[in-house]
């Protein structure tokens, strides 16, 4: 049951809003857009307005005296809160301008008024009604549907594809990237498994990305990418070109995917690579298979054999649960696939070109002068944001052609 698809007098019990937290279908009720299609065909944005307000407001008051709201509720309405502060603070601001507007213009309607003053009323006024044509254009991305994902912490995977030795330096170059940026933003980055081929030549590696929204900044980073370059080996200066692949998954918990263990068949065999006597003698390193969909991680990085295991069933429950997602979503399914491909250069959503220090994404046609920065992971804030901005942007074209 969705509470924002009643009237508001239907929900102004914090038992109601309790039972339907417990009920879980309401789990992702946190925006009026996610009233039923009936309920939205007949409900103004106004309307849609108010009872966001209203669900913020009965939140607040539900936290502020929790007698009967079990820990998972709050945690539950504490999320739901938090999701619904931001459009909450623009709407109430946007009701002041609104007010403040009414009654400027009233005032410029007076008779007797001084010129300079009513002169000065008029400046006011416009800059008002471009403050709130501002405003509703931020109510309109903020009331878009969101991703059911984009409040998810992320696994991403990085693999060399085409292009030798410098398909592995280039994917060791966008796993600093991507690490430099997580630093930027504040997020936790944690290596679960990677392979090296020596001399800082990477053939793929794995990490966790855990903050605030981290899929939805990061989720348009799977795909193809393409570098342009000339080694360090290239005596006579020729541009090479090598690619690697970037998979960005939504991060599962264990309520999302339910894993038996007659699915799985655990190999637990000898770690290979640098170690010294650790990787000669102890068993630590986990091979997991899952049965029922042939899907293999394997994971040595660490000592101890509980914590590959732990690092491994992270992936695997990642991998799955982005399975399973696919089979629901057709769309977010062909576009992975189409971004990820298998490396090869000729599918690409960017290309990095280093010796005119410009990179280019090939979805939207953007192109910035500044690779290094971009590399150095703060500047990637640049292309992120306008990847995000063209997607609000053909979003609000599609709504405004329902």
């Amino acid at each position: 049951m969705n509470l924002l698809s009643f009237p508001p007098k239907r929900f102004t019990s914090r038992r109601i809003i309790a039972r339907n937290c417990r009920g879980g279908a309401n789990k992702n009720a946190h925006l009026a857009y996610t009233a039923s299609p009936k309920v939205q065909t007949f409900m103004s944005l106004q309307d849609r307005l108010l009872q966001v307000l209203q669900r913020h407001d009965e939140i607040r008051a539900a936290l502020e005296s929790v007698a009967g709201l079990t820990q998972e509720e709050m945690t539950r309405l504490s999320k739901e809160f938090s999701s619904l502060s931001k459009i909450a603070s623009v709407i109430r601001l946007l009701h002041k301008k609104e007010k403040d507007l009414a009654a400027s213009e009233a005032l410029q309607n007076e008779e007797n008024l001084e010129s300079d003053f009513k002169s000065m009323i008029s400046e006011d006024i416009e800059t008002l009604k471009k403050d709130i044509g501002t405003l509703n254009q931020e109510i309109r991305l903020l009331l878009l549907p969101k991703d059911s994902h984009d409040d998810r912490n992320v696994i991403l995977e990085i693999r060399a594809g085409t292009g030798g030795d410098e398909a592995g330096l280039f994917a060791a170059d966008l796993l600093r990237m991507y690490q430099r940026y997580t630093t930027f933003k504040g997020w936790g980055f944690e290596l679960l498994s990677s392979t090296d081929t020596g001399a800082g030549s990477l053939r793929e590696a794995t990490v966790s990305i855990s903050g605030t929204e981290v899929f939805s900044r990061l989720k348009f980073e799977s795909g193809v990418h393409r570098v342009q370059r000339v080694p360090e080996t290239e005596a006579n200066g020729r541009i090479h070109t090598s690619a690697a692949t970037v998979a960005v998954l939504p991060e599962a918990e264990e309520v999302d995917i339910v894993i038996e263990d007659k699915d799985l068949q655990i190999d637990v065999y000898r770690a290979s690579g640098a170690g010294g006597q650790h990787v000669n003698k102890t068993e630590s390193a986990i091979r997991i298979t899952h049965l029922p969909t042939g899907l293999v991680v394997t994971q040595q990085d660490d000592r101890s054999q509980h914590k590959n295991k732990a690092k491994a069933m992270k992936i695997l429950r990642a991998r799955l649960y982005d399975l399973g997602n696919e089979k629901q979503n057709a769309q977010r399914a062909a576009e992975r696939k189409s971004q990820v491909g298998h490396g090869d250069r000729s599918e690409r959503i960017r290309t990095y070109n280093f010796p005119q220090n410009r990179i280019t994404d090939h979805r939207i046609n953007l192109t910035l002068y500044k690779l290094e920065a971009i590399l150095e992971g703060d500047a990637l804030e640049e292309v992120l944001e306008a990847l995000i901005t063209e997607d609000q942007a053909q979003r609000l074209a599609e709504e405004g052609t329902e």
